[in-house]
């Protein structure tokens, strides 16, 4: 069978692609926006790729057309597919219908630490030697890929809340039917689609309801939005993490840089975890992958070992370079939260060191400005800020540099933002790049640029 993939550069639909070829089906794609590591990955597996507006695509006719929920209506290639009525379905309908459906699926949903957590729950349960198939957002370092079949019955999926296609309006992970779910945390966010946070509740309200009486369910203890979605019905045992008595997991003796904790059961001790990662999020995303892992069948002092062995994911408090001992960070944080923990999580483990954020507000909730009022102060952390100004974005970042704590500057051009900190920037110094996207290539431009300044002896 010849399945077509509409949108095909998408972590999400990238994956998707991966799969079906797995699976032994002829894929190929099209996309308008093609960067790595995607666009990499898709290259190694051998997947053919077009331009979306390319309406060559469709002469062979493939046998299915999976569509990305970045496509909508009065584009050529949807206008064209509906048009010589080809079969089509979604990306999450696509999973869920030719692979999940005779799988135990553990889904990792929430606003934030979805990738990381579904990365350390699959390293996990492979580290056990259970070969799990998983679909992750993102690269895990220690897979190299972001999806793959694996072997029956575990299967890893990153939940995504967003919409599933421009024809199926609920959110991707009510096609996904977990046995096991793991709710990291719910704020407000996908303001393009959702205009408040009960209507996030409503969908998540949704996803547990596909949960097995049978199955678990955990979740932080202090998240108060997780816990009124909970309140609206929940026929699922559920372990909490937190530091109360009905808590099922808890943490203590947590060094200020996260680098090393203790995990108890129960009030007992499970082991004590030495690792690579830093930060309070990251501390969460793990206990609730240990979690969600014992409930597979893995025990947690086994899953203690296996997060020794961890590699976070790409992308993810990244390294991409180090001049002059100045070192460069790609992170994905995109949500004034994630921006918070990222630098506190840096802060702790880099001391009174130099920390300059570059963001690129990218997400289309930042493009339509929801977070205004709360960017500035998740980024008291760091000693400079530099914002970049989109050239289409909605709104003016004035009004954000205004209160910001930090010293904050504004550039509207990349080539700027590497000119300036090629000039500022010195020894010891940690300049951390933020955006969910390619962001014009500054890194390898910073990188280049340093290297001008500060050539090898």
């Amino acid at each position: 069978m010849h399945v077509h993939i509409l949108g095909i550069c998408g972590t999400f639909m990238g994956g998707i692609a991966l799969l079906a070829r797995e699976l032994g089906y002829q894929v190929s794609g099209s996309d308008s926006n093609v960067y790595p590591p995607m666009s990499t990955q898709l290259e190694n597996a051998g997947i053919t790729l077009s331009n979306l507006d390319d309406l060559t695509q469709f002469d062979q006719e493939p046998a299915l057309v999976v569509i990305g929920n970045a496509l909508s209506r009065g584009q050529v290639a949807v206008e064209t597919l509906l048009n010589k009525n080809i079969a089509y379905t979604s990306g999450p309908a696509f999973l869920a219908n030719y692979l999940l459906k005779d799988r135990w699926v553990l889904a990792v949903s929430g606003t934030h630490g979805k990738t990381t957590t579904s990365s350390m729950l699959a390293w996990i349960l492979e580290y056990a030697g259970l070969n799990p198939g998983f679909l992750i957002g993102g690269i895990p370092e220690n897979f190299g890929v972001s999806a793959r079949i694996g072997n029956a019955p575990f299967f890893v999926v990153e939940a995504d809340e967003y919409d599933t296609a421009f024809f199926d309006k609920r959110s991707k992970f009510v096609h996904y039917r977990p046995r096991t779910l793991i709710v990291n945390n719910l704020e407000y966010d996908h303001a393009d689609i959702f205009p408040d946070i009960a209507a996030i509740k409503r969908q998540f309200h949704h996803l547990i309801r596909t949960v097995p009486g049978n199955g678990l369910i955990v979740a932080p203890q202090a998240d108060t939005n997780i816990q009124s979605v909970v309140e609206m019905g929940c026929w699922t045992p559920l372990e909490y993490f937190g530091d109360q008595p009905r808590d099922t997991w808890s943490i203590q003796n947590m060094a200020a840089d996260a680098s090393h904790f203790d995990i108890h059961i129960q009030g007992k001790l499970a082991g004590t975890l030495e690792w690579s990662l830093q930060g309070q999020h990251n501390v969460n995303n793990a206990i609730m992958a240990i979690a969600a892992a014992r409930h597979a069948g893995v025990p947690a002092n086994h899953a203690i070992d296996a997060m020794r062995d961890f590699k976070n994911v790409k992308r993810r408090m990244e390294i991409v370079g180090t001049v002059n001992n100045i070192t460069i960070y790609d992170d994905f944080a995109h949500h004034p939260t994630a921006i918070t923990t990222t630098l506190e999580g840096l802060r702790n483990k880099v001391g009174k060191a130099r920390i300059i954020a570059i963001l690129e507000p990218r997400s289309n909730t930042m493009r339509m400005g929801v977070h205004t009022q709360t960017l500035a102060k998740s980024l008291n952390c760091a000693d400079e800020v530099i914002y970049f100004q989109p050239p289409d974005i909605d709104w003016n970042l004035d009004t954000v540099i205004k209160s910001t704590v930090p010293p904050a500057r504004l550039l509207s051009a990349v080539d700027a933002i590497v000119e300036n900190l090629a000039t500022q920037a010195r020894p010891g110094d940690h300049l951390l790049i933020m955006s969910n996207g390619a962001f014009g290539g500054i890194h390898k431009k910073l990188l280049h640029a340093l290297a001008a300044r500060y050539p090898a002896p």
